[in-house]
């Protein structure tokens, strides 16, 4: 994989402009807050994001892959000022399930999400090297 950052660029944040990949692509569906047995064990948007991200990781496994082959994550979020206030602790958990991967990543604030108590949906394509 080859992280795209034009250059002149100021530096991404949290994120890559662009990843080039060559390999047997997955892609994860959005995956929500609850667990394996899809119960929600909290109605806190850092943790059902943790869980989001822990299922993320075990679907990706299935593949053999894990979050260093993720080149593209899509968050549909709730509410862009509490994603916001809380992007320290975002941040925590995102590194403590996902490490240092920072994929081409979108962020979209939505009206609702198919599940009446989630507070996030995580979609990902990932490339397994050949």
């Amino acid at each position: 994989m080859k992280t795209l950052h034009p250059p002149g660029w100021a530096p991404a944040k949290g994120y890559a402009n662009g990843i080039a990949a060559r390999g047997t692509h997955i892609f994860v569906g959005g995956q929500i807050g609850w667990n394996a047995q899809q119960v929600f064990e909290s109605d806190d948007f850092i943790a059902q994001t943790a869980q989001t991200l822990k299922n993320i990781v075990a679907v990706l496994a299935e593949a053999g892959a894990g979050p260093q082959h993720m080149v593209r994550m899509t968050w549909y979020i709730l509410d862009r000022e509490e994603y916001n206030a809380r992007l320290k602790e975002l941040g925590a958990v995102y590194r403590e399930v996902i490490g240092k991967n920072y994929p081409a990543m979108s962020c979209v604030q939505v009206a609702g999400l198919m599940e009446a108590r989630a507070k996030v949906e995580i979609e990902v394509t990932a490339v397994l090297p050949d």
